[in-house]
């Protein structure tokens, strides 16, 4: 397999993510009115663009370190990896779930660094200080922000409640005006933890072939990260947009700027600690705290959120089993 196949793959991985986890950006503001979603989508494609350009390469770094087989190995190993979490992210886009292309992706090179040398292949890490390493690191990561995100919204709408009952309709514009600003800021975020993931895969495929001599990602690869997740968000992800947006809870315009809030300051301070996170994750998670928020226990469509659950918790070892079947027919076809 070579180095060129692998990146493209990754490049592909970044595409689904777009059109999966940054439909999640905007599925607030879409739900709320606050903008048509041809403009939402725009909105969000400029800033994931800027977010994957602009900020470190944290998150990448702790993507590129998850598999450790030899160098000659390596290359397949990653590729088959990425592909699978790629294909899962296309299912489970086509069943409307929001599910994580984080643990897609770590579930599919899991699965394939398993494949190819056993547990020996895998760096299982954890916590470095507040930065996370291996496996089990960005496994706590994904753990902990949705719980964060649902915490922050809830704080939020629950204090939010007794000034808003005095607002007059005068607040409703800059409410919807708040909630393009933090869709904006929420979509930078995304582009600063997700778009990293596809460059953390391009440069451990370099480093494997010997085209770098140490982690570092070329400014090619994140423009090329950059520019392929903005299409795939223009591209849209409505299933998930509905999914997200009006099947949890039923969403006013500071109900959503309240979601957008919390996940973007949720998602940003991940991205500088260098862990992966799920922006569809949290993105829920937060809808969920704003209706539980809100006392509307009733409200929240429970058996929708226990389907995306249930699609978080499946993701990860389907997305091995993947990346470890495909790594296996490679090497037989090889």
């Amino acid at each position: 397999m070579t180095v060129w196949l692998g990146v493209s793959f990754a490049l592909a991985f970044a595409f689904t993510n777009g059109f999966n986890d940054a439909a999640s950006t905007i599925a607030t503001l879409v739900a709320t009115r606050g903008a048509p979603p041809g403009q939402a989508a725009l909105l969000s494609a400029v800033f994931n663009m800027l977010g994957a350009v602009l900020v470190t390469t944290a998150v990448a770094g702790t993507i590129a370190g998850i598999v450790t087989v030899p160098r000659g190995h390596a290359v397949s190993v990653i590729s088959s990896g990425v592909l699978a979490a790629t294909l899962w992210n296309l299912a489970t886009w086509w069943r409307g779930l929001p599910s994580s292309s984080s643990h897609a992706l770590v579930g599919g090179l899991a699965g394939a660094g398993l494949a190819e040398a056993g547990l020996g292949a895998i760096r299982w890490g954890g916590l470095h200080g507040w930065r996370p390493v291996g496996v089990f690191g960005v496994l706590i990561g994904l753990a902990l922000s949705p719980l964060l995100g649902l915490a922050c919204s809830f704080i939020f709408v629950h204090a939010s409640r007794r000034p808003l009952r005095r607002a007059t309709r005068g607040l409703r514009t800059p409410i919807r005006s708040a909630g393009w600003a933090m869709s904006a800021a929420l979509s930078f975020s995304h582009g600063a933890n997700d778009a990293q993931k596809s460059m953390g895969v391009i440069a451990a495929l370099l480093v494997a072939d010997g085209r770098l001599n140490g982690f570092s990602v070329p400014l090619w690869a994140k423009l090329g990260c950059g520019v392929v997740l903005a299409l795939g968000t223009s591209m849209g992800g409505w299933r998930i947009v509905q999914t997200v947006g009006r099947r949890i809870v039923r969403l006013a315009p500071v109900d959503g700027l309240a979601s957008q809030t919390a996940s973007t300051g949720v998602i940003l301070a991940a991205s500088y600690a260098g862990a992966p996170v799920s922006t569809s994750h949290v993105v829920a998670a937060s809808v969920v705290g704003v209706g539980v928020g809100k006392n509307r226990w009733r409200h929240v469509h429970w058996a929708v959120v226990r389907t995306i659950v249930l699609a978080w918790l499946v993701t990860l070892p389907a997305a091995a089993t993947g990346g470890a079947a495909i790594r296996l027919v490679w090497g037989a076809l090889a």
